[in-house]
């Protein structure tokens, strides 16, 4: 008898996880505690995910339409630092149609997808936690909405500021995603995409925020998060986690949705032999953990070392410096966090 995975969390380490162990035969039940569509706060650039992951997932059709992204510029408190070029280009899509689609092809492969449905966070045989980041105290806020009539600079705009940095993307339709995170500042309180504007303004970033003035908002896709630390997350040794819920990379990397698609695909072969029966399911945990580590150690070690770097002046003059002479490592830095 095949066993069941279950799997509570809905988004793309969720979803991708249940197509790619559909189309093995598994059997697989969804539990996502929001309903689709539906916004997230997140940078919508994929960037350093391989076409075999996707194909391994089989969900690589559902980015045919996706924008390629291949320019970057890097931003100080509206002085411009730094461009460059991807070696490969990125994808930009939103959520908001991402995860649809891939709700869609899971049922469409047999899968069960539950709406408005929670599972409880405790260790047992057969659930695959995927609900995203660990709710805890931690010192930042992430904010995100669409603009539309916004000019870009280059695809990828990455505006550093005092207080956190933000990222800028093109999505489908003309849209252009606006998602920054930020030291929370519980004195700031502007409801909806103002409060983005506001932390935007805070942080040194006047130019960017008359330019977002300027734009179209669209307040409906406004979303913010709090209450989370990043790195890798605090979870206990016979519990299994994928996504955001495992480790949550600093997103100035532009890492984060490929981690998520990358960590389904590690988990597909254990949890194929654990349903078969030939696999007992401690074994099957300790596997996928194994495969986390092995897969994402160097690129959170760097990513968290170059994080505060960027949050701390001195580390942002340095930048700003070596950028403007021509020594920034793009590349290299990039290949790091890869």
């Amino acid at each position: 008898m095949n066993g069941t995975v279950t799997i509570a969390g809905g988004g793309l380490a969720g979803l991708s996880l249940a197509c790619g162990l559909r189309s093995r035969g598994v059997a697989v039940e969804v539990h996502e505690a929001g309903s689709y569509p539906r916004h997230r706060v997140c940078g919508e650039f994929i960037s350093g995910v391989e076409a075999s992951t996707l194909d391994a997932l089989g969900i690589r059709a559902d980015f045919g339409d996706a924008l390629l992204h291949s320019g970057v510029a890097w931003f100080r408190e509206g002085r411009k630092i730094h461009e460059d070029v991807l070696p490969a280009p990125a994808l930009g899509i939103s959520r908001h149609r991402l995860d649809l689609r891939l709700r869609d092809r899971a049922i469409a492969a047999g899968g069960i997808v539950h709406e408005r449905s929670r599972q409880l966070r405790e260790p047992r045989e057969g659930l695959v936690w995927a609900a995203g980041r660990i709710p805890q105290r931690g010192p930042w806020i992430g904010l995100k909405c669409h603009f539309h009539d916004l000019e870009m600079v280059a695809d990828l705009e990455m505006h550093l500021g005092a207080n956190g940095y933000a990222g800028l993307a093109g999505i489908e339709d003309g849209g252009v995603n606006v998602c920054g995170l930020f030291k929370v500042d519980r004195s700031r309180r502007a409801p909806g995409p103002e409060l983005l504007l506001d932390y935007l303004s805070a942080g040194g970033n006047h130019k960017l925020v008359e330019r977002l003035k300027a734009a179209r908002a669209d307040e409906v896709s406004f979303s913010a998060v709090a209450g989370f630390e990043l790195g890798r997350q605090e979870i206990e040794d016979d519990f299994c986690a994928i996504g955001d819920a495992e480790s949550m990379i600093p997103p100035f990397t532009g890492n984060g949705m490929s981690m998520a698609f990358q960590s389904a695909e590690v988990a597909l072969d254990p949890l194929e032999r654990w349903s078969r029966g030939s696999h007992p399911w401690e074994a099957c945990v300790a596997e996928i953990r194994r495969g986390l580590r092995q897969r994402f150690h160097r690129r959170l070690r760097v990513a968290s070392a170059m994080h505060p770097v960027l949050l701390r002046r001195g580390g942002r003059t340095f930048l700003e410096v070596l950028a403007r002479s021509g020594a920034l490592p793009f590349r290299p830095l990039l290949s790091l966090v890869r």
